[in-house]
């Protein structure tokens, strides 16, 4: 049987964010890599497009700490490494119900891995914020100097140069429909094109497409679901832009109400302020309704208040569609394949719309993985797949689910 080009020790499948980075981490280890990508390089038909992500270290799960932590320090070598910056700091302010169990065990986490934070209540954020944000009577707020915004064409742009660099092989528009054990050891991949990779490993970081992947190659279902999101940036009215963007004491912010709501600092589009709702509609990626989507009427009194009436709420001014990959308990999947395939294919998916701001340190994983076998310094029983066949849910938590299902894409 031919293949296609060379022989390769790890091939990675899917060049989203997530394979970006695997890619970069295994080439610069000297290993022969191939990078394959079903649609074009940098394509907007997943989640690791568009201009900008929130980047914090204020989870209400304690052992997402150390990945973001490491996160940042990888974001900044990735940087030193290209020459031009695709992390922009900023602090992170959390807000919501006093009694918000999310918010909680934001505070908790912060208190166990000891990282400097200050709850303010209502005057005190105020003051913290000269007014720009406003929250209710029986609200509190949580300030951390550790937020920050990511630029994610940038970004995957970034890893690819570097992986590239480093001396990886490229391929765009190669659709993997196949992926089996080789006679002499390895994995076969195929593409619907027809060309056929040998490879010794495999990492799958295929989206939004993982599911379907993964049920094709082993007929397992993992328990995850796709889900199209609507961004939105709304107006700041003339004579304030300033007081919301990056640079100043702005921060990227989370709102632990109903709905949850986050945004980021004004930063890629002048004028203009990311605000959206932390949920979507369950979809099929590749039968997407592309939208438009409902901006919640929560959400339009959500900025009046909040912003104190200084960004305008009628409309958002551009909508942009993005996939987040669900899992039951919005935690990642981080495993080997097992089955036939035993070690020598691992997958990385189910990021849940959070997942992008730890891509460096997800990379790395991904490549330790495939290469030895076991992940240096990370406890990984929170992302295995056996987490599903103990309880369908997941892990467990004593707080409410963040991310929202919403009723109608139309």
């Amino acid at each position: 049987m031919g293949y296609s080009g060379d022989e390769f020790d790890v091939i990675v499948v899917g060049a989203g964010v997530m394979g970006s980075s695997t890619a970069y981490q295994l080439a610069k280890r000297g290993q022969k890599t191939l990078l394959l990508e079903q649609f074009d390089f940098l394509h907007h038909r997943g989640s690791s497009h568009g201009e900008s992500r929130t980047i914090r270290a204020t989870y209400p799960e304690d052992y997402y700490h150390g990945l973001v932590n490491e996160s940042y320090q990888m974001w900044e070598q990735a940087q030193s490494e290209i020459g031009f910056r695709v992390y922009f700091k900023a602090q992170q302010f959390d807000m919501g119900p006093a009694d918000a169990k999310s918010l909680l065990s934001v505070i908790a986490t912060c208190q166990k891995k000891a990282m400097p934070h200050q709850v303010l209540n209502r005057q005190q954020v105020t003051e913290r914020f000269s007014g720009r944000i406003d929250i209710p009577e029986d609200w509190i707020g949580v300030t951390c100097e550790h937020g920050g915004v990511i630029k994610p064409t940038k970004a995957v742009s970034m890893f690819q140069m570097l992986a590239f660099k480093n001396g990886a092989f490229l391929r765009d528009n190669v659709e993997v429909n196949s992926i089996t054990k080789g006679v002499r050891g390895g994995v076969i991949v195929s593409g619907s094109n027809g060309e056929k990779f040998w490879g010794k490993k495999c990492v799958m970081t295929a989206g939004a497409w993982m599911r379907k992947l993964v049920k094709t190659v082993s007929g397992f279902e993992l328990p995850i679901q796709p889900l199209e999101t609507n961004v939105c940036y709304w107006r700041i009215k003339e004579g304030h832009e300033s007081k919301y963007a990056i640079g100043s004491d702005f921060p990227t912010f989370a709102s632990y109400g109903k709905p949850y709501i986050y945004g980021t600092p004004s930063l890629e589009f002048p004028g203009l302020i990311k605000i959206a709702v932390h949920g979507g509609y369950p979809c099929d990626p590749d039968k997407r309704p592309w939208g438009p989507g409902v901006i919640p009427s929560s959400l339009k009194q959500w900025i009046e208040e909040t912003f104190r009436g200084l960004v305008d709420s009628n409309e958002p001014v551009s909508t942009q569609l993005c996939i987040y990959s669900m899992t039951p308990d919005e935690d990642f999947v981080i495993d080997f394949l097992g089955g036939e395939f035993g070690k020598d294919v691992v997958i990385g998916g189910g990021f849940s719309g959070h997942g992008f701001k730890m891509s460096p340190v997800i990379g790395r994983i991904l490549a330790d993985l495939v290469l030895t076998g076991e992940a240096k310094g990370v406890e990984l029983k929170h992302f295995r797949i056996a987490r599903f066949e103990e309880n369908p849910r997941g892990n467990i938590k004593d707080f409410e689910d963040l991310v929202g299902l919403l009723s109608s894409a139309l």
